[in-house]
């Protein structure tokens, strides 16, 4: 269908090596945008090259999202790289799984970092370039917003306060045709929780609380990405999206 058409548009999708960033700059191309991927740095250099060449991604760029000059450089060399930049997917996210009596300052920061201030620092050094109409900015919340873990307090939080920056961002940026959206994933299988799924009984016991009965994949959450990224949700800003199978009701 021609509203779920990405055709000339031009997007970078953040902490896009594999998982769900992956799964949904693959979708993104596939919908014939041009897209960048980022990825944390050196150390998984090797890996985002070879999604970005697999999925048809125009480049791999670093971006140690916890330093706060990050977010802007890699605003800066997308748009170079692309000629200007219409989407932005703000998927990076840090995750830490800990007991109340074991969360360390530390921690807290790193998590603060990368999933707040640098969503923030996106937005802002993003908003110039996406300033006209169909402009358009995604952020990855969580189930864990309104479900949270007990061990993932940080975690579960940052992604709260990513709701209300969704709620702000839409309505300060309507004005300058961007619409903001928020897609909030339930319990999805990728590879970061391949080894827990694995163990006996624990994926069984994870769908038995979801009324879908099922566990998500990626391309369920990227063919909403799809959508909220794309002319058919062009009266759509502010919404979360809830991708879980009916987990959060």
């Amino acid at each position: 269908m021609r509203g779920f058409r990405l055709d000339g548009r031009r997007a970078l999708v953040t902490g896009a090596r594999r998982g769900l960033g992956r799964a949904i700059a693959q979708a993104l191309v596939e919908a014939g945008a041009r897209v960048v991927i980022s990825h944390e740095g050196p150390a998984d250099m090797a890996e985002a090259a070879a999604s970005a060449t697999a999925i048809g991604a125009s480049a791999a760029l670093p971006a140690d999202l916890a330093a706060p000059e990050a977010p802007a450089a890699l605003i800066a060399a997308t748009a170079a790289l692309l000629g200007g930049l219409d989407i932005l997917v703000c998927n990076a996210a840090a995750e830490r799984r800990e007991a109340l009596e074991e969360i360390a300052a530390e921690s807290t920061d790193l998590l603060l970092a990368v999933n707040i201030r640098a969503t923030l620092l996106l937005v802002q050094a993003a908003v110039p370039h996406l300033a006209r109409e169909g402009g358009r900015i995604l952020l990855l919340g969580s189930v864990q917003a309104i479900r949270p873990n007990a061990h993932q307090l940080v975690y579960a939080a940052t992604k709260a306060a990513i709701g209300n920056l969704n709620r702000n961002l839409a309505k300060q940026l309507a004005s300058r045709g961007i619409a903001v959206n928020l897609l909030a994933p339930g319990a999805i299988a990728t590879e970061g929780n391949a080894v827990a799924l694995a163990q006996p009984g624990y994926r069984s016991a994870v769908e038995a609380r979801i009324p879908a009965g099922r566990l998500g994949v990626p391309g369920d959450v990227a063919g909403a990405a799809v959508y909220l990224c794309g002319p058919a949700a062009g009266y759509v800003t502010g919404a979360e999206l809830a991708v879980d199978g009916g987990l959060a009701l």
